[in-house]
């Protein structure tokens, strides 16, 4: 979409900014590393001419145990890989039917700081979930999205060249199980939850819609491109 305005009598039509325009990467299910490094190799080789990205996806089976993770909360993660990665935060899980939202920003290009990312991406959530009449809340010492004490949404986020990458995590329609492996987000007892049992999105398919909305909504975005797979470099 590019804006049109009225000079001299004349229609003159303007192409969106970069901070106007943004990716939408859906990725399907994947490996974590796989992702993990296409991310770091996407922040790496960026400039001041790369479009920001969301890419939306879903994980095999994984817990990760961020940089400020602590191993004594690792309970008994059993038959399910644990991998140590870049992000702030502690041990979360994720796999199928949690639905993934990696934010790769240009900081600057946005005026924002991380603590304002932070923010923006608790309010994506906040505001996805009161279109369905879910009171979800954040919390000043404890980073993710909340609904009467049970945590439905994680985040997590890594800073390179001024550029992010990392996310959040929304449970949707998942095996919660897994999560009582972990102290999730080193909280002891920490109750997880989902959407799909509060009356939000019933499947991956429909938060993705939502989503994807809510941001063009908080990041003013004017124009979407939709592509799918991780070989950006040929888009």
């Amino acid at each position: 979409m590019r804006s049109v305005s009225e000079q001299a009598g004349q229609q003159v039509t303007t192409k969106p900014t970069l901070a106007e325009q943004l990716v939408i990467r859906e990725l399907g299910v994947q490996d974590y590393t796989t992702v993990w490094q296409a991310m770091q190799q996407f922040t790496d080789q960026r400039n001041s001419n790369t479009t920001d990205e969301l890419w939306l996806l879903e994980h095999q089976p994984v817990f990760t145990q961020g940089q400020a993770g602590k191993e004594e909360h690792l309970l008994f993660p059993g038959d399910i890989p644990v991998v140590k990665v870049d992000r702030g935060g502690q041990v979360t899980y994720h796999g199928p039917g949690q639905l993934m939202v990696y934010v790769l920003l240009d900081l600057k290009r946005r005026n924002m700081g991380v603590r304002q990312l932070v923010t923006l991406l608790e309010q994506v959530l906040i505001q996805l979930l009161s279109a369905y009449g879910i009171n979800a809340y954040a919390k000043l010492d404890a980073p993710g999205v909340y609904v009467d004490g049970g945590k439905i949404a994680s985040l997590g986020l890594r800073v390179r060249k001024g550029c992010t990458f990392h996310g959040l995590a929304l449970n949707v329609n998942m095996d919660l199980s897994p999560f009582s492996r972990i102290n999730p987000c080193g909280y002891a007892g920490l109750q997880m939850i989902q959407s799909k049992d509060l009356g939000g999105p019933q499947s991956i398919a429909e938060a993705k819609q939502r989503i994807v909305q809510c941001f063009q909504q908080q990041l003013n975005v004017a124009t979407l491109q939709h592509t799918t797979g991780l070989d950006w470099q040929n888009d």
